[in-house]
């Protein structure tokens, strides 16, 4: 029996298990996660490993519960922070959100650029970028509904490619394992939060597609799923070509041992089914913000702002980046899954009708925010072996809980 959602409100729902599954598995597949694994080189095999389980655990809780808020409400990740934090409060979001996607936009736009150029140097970087670029343009402009059974057979086509890449480095002859050099050793606890900080980045994505899944429950524990071990699995083959091929480039390494061809599909296919999601939500969050401009416009200008970013700036360099997304969304994803799936598990069908309860802005749960963001921006300092997002979430998810207790009993007092 397909799950019904808790509310008044019909959304479009027209993604089946299996194509969720696969968007999300081509979402995982890209450059950056296996770049961002070549990080925990000096961590070695088992622990590299194990940093990279725990961290996607843990964030892949948040991601399941946002998740699975908007996919049995049908509401975007935004409509979701609007019932939370008050349409006022939830621009702040929606602003981050843009930003964030428009950023990840162009820094996927460039690492896909540079590893193509690695494979094809003719068309140079500014080639590749307005190339992607338009393949990302097209993307959008057609919508999901037209390039979902697409966006579905490419992520099928990355599936295959990704086994017989994992083939390529690990059993290619090799001396011994080598630990990468570059860039400075990295403790447990922060290999933890970025990995955690991945499936963090998608939090204010993910509901724009749950929201259209046709069975809620089961499609978010598939995209969860699909999601959480596809990224796992690019970051251990950054990690693998850390350790076993000396190198953070993985066009190159196929390239050296005559895979080229095998290499450029990855790229192409990896950048456009993963950077396609963020310009498109991008333009979602941007139409929530400012209701004239339809979201797939604004969805097209978001992809050719990233594509311009691309060319002209050094977006290369993302742990910062990966680290401020967290300290945004991570503390918003905790109040809002308590906010929506235990305080007010039950009102959700009056809830985006109501224009009394979230049409301005939810005092409370915005100090609740602001204290989760300066506590993971305090707690980055600090060397905690399971990362900063675990301690964050259980910290702000049960000060929600309390303080809306008791916000309740002393209302209940002064009904009486």
């Amino acid at each position: 029996m397909a799950d019904k959602p808790h509310s008044n409100f019909a959304p479009t729902r027209i993604f089946s298990n299996v194509q969720i599954g696969l968007i999300w598995f081509g979402a995982a597949v890209s450059l950056a996660e296996i770049l961002t694994g070549t990080f925990f080189a000096s961590l070695g095999w088992q622990q590299g490993l194990a940093a990279i389980f725990i961290g996607h655990l843990i964030g892949c809780v948040l991601f399941w519960g946002m998740s699975y808020a908007s996919a049995r409400s049908g509401r975007s990740a935004m409509e979701m922070a609007a019932a939370s934090f008050g349409v006022k409060g939830s621009l702040v979001f929606s602003v981050a959100n843009v930003v964030q996607l428009i950023g990840w936009t162009a820094i996927m736009i460039a690492l896909g650029a540079a590893a193509a150029m690695v494979l094809v140097p003719a068309f140079g970087l500014a080639g590749w970028a307005l190339c992607l670029g338009a393949l990302i343009v097209v993307w959008v402009a057609l919508g999901p509904a037209v390039m979902g059974r697409v966006q579905s057979i490419a992520a099928a086509g990355l599936f295959i490619l990704t086994i017989l890449v994992s083939f390529a480095i690990f059993t290619t002859p090799s001396t011994e394992m080598v630990v990468a050099s570059a860039g400075d050793p990295i403790t447990f606890g922060a290999a933890v939060e970025l990995a955690a900080a991945m499936p963090l980045s998608w939090l204010p994505v993910a509901g724009d597609y749950l929201r259209q899944a046709r069975r809620p429950r089961s499609a978010t524990l598939t995209a969860t799923i699909t999601y959480g071990a596809g990224s796992c699995w690019m970051f251990a083959i950054g990690l693998g070509l850390a350790l076993f091929a000396g190198s953070s480039d993985i066009t190159a390494v196929l390239s050296q041992i005559g895979w080229g061809v095998v290499g450029l599909l990855i790229v192409v296919f990896s950048t456009v089914t993963t950077t396609f999601l963020d310009a498109e939500s991008a333009g979602i969050s941007a139409a929530a913000i400012y209701q004239r401009i339809p979201a797939r416009t604004a969805g097209i200008v978001a992809a050719l702002i990233g594509m311009l970013l691309a060319i002209a700036a050094p977006v290369a360099t993302f742990e910062s980046f990966l680290y401020l997304i967290g300290s945004i969304f991570a503390p918003m994803a905790a109040i809002v899954c308590v906010d929506r799936l235990i305080i007010h598990r039950t009102s959700d069908s009056d809830v985006f009708e109501s224009k009394s309860e979230h049409s301005g802005f939810n005092a409370l749960n915005m100090v609740l925010w602001l204290a989760g963001f300066v506590l993971y921006r305090v707690s980055l300092s600090w060397d905690i072996p399971v990362g900063n997002t675990l301690p964050v979430m259980i910290i702000i998810a049960f000060a929600t809980w309390l303080a809306h207790r008791i916000y309740q009993s002393m209302q209940r007092s002064t009904d009486a």
